[in-house]
C-alpha cells in the first residue's frame, strides 16, 4: 500500500502563485498515476490534474495553463504548481494514487488518498 501526506497548503492572494506536495511512502510512484483532486466547501470534489507513469498529464479546463503537475520520482513526491490563483481556486486540495498506467480523471478510480491540504485564495 501506498501513504500520501500532503503538504504545503496556505493563504494567498488573488494573482499569486502556491506549490503543494504529496509525499508517498510505502511504495514508489513509479508504477501509480498520481492525481490532484480538490473539494470546495458545499461542493463535490473536482479533478484538478493527473499524471501516468508514461508521461501523460490532464488537467480540468478550469486550471488549464495555471496549473502544473510534476513528480520527482527520487524524492517519491509529486507537486502542484498553481500560478494565477483565483479565489474560486479555495478549496482543500487532494493527492489521489492509482495503481498502473492508465490515468483516471474520475476519484472513484483512485484507490490512495492524502489528508488534503487547504489552499485558500483571498480576493
Amino acid at each position: 500500500q501506498v501513504q500520501l501526506a500532503e503538504s504545503g497548503g496556505g493563504l494567498v492572494q488573488a494573482g499569486g502563485s502556491l506549490r503543494i506536495s504529496c509525499t508517498a511512502s510505502g511504495r514508489p510512484i513509479t508504477t501509480y498515476a498520481m492525481a490532484w483532486f480538490r473539494q470546495a466547501p458545499v461542493k463535490e470534489r473536482e479533478f484538478v490534474a493527473a499524471g501516468g507513469t508514461g508521461g501523460i498529464i490532464y488537467y480540468a479546463e478550469s486550471v488549464k495553463g495555471r496549473f502544473t503537475i510534476s513528480r520527482d520520482n527520487a524524492k517519491n513526491t509529486v507537486y502542484l504548481q498553481m500560478n494565477s490563483l483565483k479565489p474560486e481556486d479555495t478549496a482543500v486540495y487532494y493527492c489521489a494514487a492509482a495503481y498502473g498506467v492508465r490515468v483516471p480523471q474520475k476519484g472513484n478510480e483512485y484507490g490512495y488518498w492524502g489528508q488534503g491540504t487547504q489552499v485558500t485564495v483571498s480576493s
